[in-house]
């Protein structure tokens, strides 16, 4: 329960799911807490059914999963059998889950009671330059750099705002704030400047014929460097924000064996 005397949101989930016999969709969740819970944020909820999914991979961007673990906490008690469903996780059925560590220091979800375990994803940082992915993934996990009170927009079917599939292309990263308005994030790493000002236009205004209705759609453009041809191509557009970043190396002290 939080200060107020009402139950966490991943409680209502647990709560919802289990009234509904153990198995649901994302959809019949969130409608019967917000029936029950009127005050509960509908992204909210997506968001923690993805935090409480052992098996959804993007679980490792929220804090309540950014250390590796085996799926044995109060996060974890749902299992995602296909995109959009949901039912109570079971270890006996299901399999044991876990969260891990890559070598470069990148969680990442598993079946750990398997001996076919795919290998991550590579990730490398060279030449004072970080892979778009990389980026795009310690973005996801520190949306606060961007702009406080953000949080990944995830749709009816749980699929999250990390590389979030349109028509017209994928947006790196697509947020929502806490009045429901729109943030679209696309990263200028591996392309140009024309590409990526074009790129943003177009994703602004699918969001706003598919998904904002009368909420807003800002967007934000993030590159080591802002060139001046892209700070002229959008010069003229003040729902559109240029933010530029550094690589930063913290070392730390490790004890002799």
């Amino acid at each position: 329960m939080d200060k107020r005397g009402r139950p966490f949101i991943w409680e209502m989930i647990r709560e919802a799911i289990e009234a509904m016999g153990g198995k649901s969709t994302n959809v019949l969740v969130r409608d019967w807490i917000l029936e029950r819970y009127p005050e509960a944020n509908a992204n909210t909820i997506q968001c923690h059914i993805i935090i409480c999914t052992v098996n959804h991979q993007s679980r490792v961007h929220y804090p309540e999963n950014q250390k590796p673990r085996r799926a044995e906490s109060e996060y974890d008690f749902l299992y995602r059998p296909s995109p959009g469903k949901l039912e109570l996780y079971d270890s006996r059925i299901h399999g044991q889950w876990e969260i891990v560590q890559d070598p470069h220091g990148f969680l990442f979800v598993r079946r750990a009671d398997t001996a076919a375990r795919g290998k991550p994803e590579e990730i490398f940082v060279g030449g004072g330059m970080i892979e778009e992915k990389q980026l795009r993934t310690y973005l996801a996990r520190s949306l606060d750099s961007i702009q406080q009170g953000l949080e990944l927009f995830v749709d009816d079917m749980g699929n999250d705002g990390l590389e979030y599939l349109t028509d017209i292309g994928a947006i790196d990263i697509l947020c929502v704030d806490r009045e429901g308005n729109f943030h679209i994030v696309v990263l200028k790493v591996e392309r140009t400047a024309e590409e990526v000002s074009g790129q943003i236009l177009g994703f602004m205004n699918w969001i706003k014929q598919y998904l904002a209705g009368e909420k807003a759609v800002w967007g934000y453009v993030i590159a080591t460097q802002i060139s001046p041809h892209m700070r002229y191509a959008l010069a003229n557009r003040e729902d559109i924000f240029l933010k530029e970043y550094e690589i930063n190396i913290i070392l730390k002290d490790v004890e002799k064996a």
